[in-house]
C-alpha cells in the first residue's frame, strides 16, 4: 500500500473540506442554491472517497452499516415528522407556517427540517449503495 502514498495524503487534506462544504451547502440551501439532496450527495462522495481511498473496511470501521441505515431511517422519520406535526396543528401536510409562533419563522423552521431529513436520507442510501455494491466484487 505504499505506492498510494500521494493519493492518501491528498484525500486525507480534500476529506475535511469536502465534508464542511457539504454542511454548508446543507444549511445555506434555504437561503439560495442548495440544500438537503445537493449537500447529500456531497456528503456521501465524501464518505465514498474515503472507502476508495483506503478501503471499504476501513469505511465500514468508520462509518458502520448499521448506523447508516439508522440515520436513512431517521432521516425519512424527520422529514415525515414535520408534516405529521404540522396536519396535528391543524393544518395541511409539510405546511410550515404552524411550526413557530409566526408564519415567516415557521417556514425556516420547517425548510431546515425538511432539508436535514433529506440530507440525511440521501448521504445514508449513497453509502449504503456504495457498500452493498462493493461488497459484491
Amino acid at each position: 500500500m505504499q505506492h498510494h502514498i500521494v493519493l492518501k495524503v491528498a484525500a486525507k487534506l480534500l476529506l475535511p473540506f469536502i465534508l464542511l462544504f457539504a454542511l454548508y451547502v446543507q444549511f445555506h440551501g434555504d437561503f439560495g442554491p442548495g440544500g438537503g439532496f445537493q449537500a447529500g450527495v456531497i456528503f456521501g462522495a465524501g464518505i465514498i472517497l474515503y472507502a476508495l481511498v483506503f478501503g471499504v473496511d476501513h469505511a465500514r470501521a468508520v462509518v458502520a452499516p448499521g448506523v447508516v441505515r439508522a440515520v436513512a431511517a431517521l432521516g425519512v422519520l424527520l422529514y415525515t415528522g414535520v408534516g405529521v406535526v404540522s396536519m396535528l396543528l391543524g393544518a395541511n401536510f409539510l405546511d410550515y407556517d404552524v411550526l413557530a409562533g409566526h408564519p415567516v419563522a415557521g417556514q425556516h423552521l420547517g425548510i431546515l427540517l425538511v432539508e436535514l431529513g433529506v440530507g440525511l436520507t440521501v448521504t445514508a442510501v449513497m453509502i449504503l449503495l456504495f457498500y452493498a455494491f462493493a461488497s459484491e466484487g
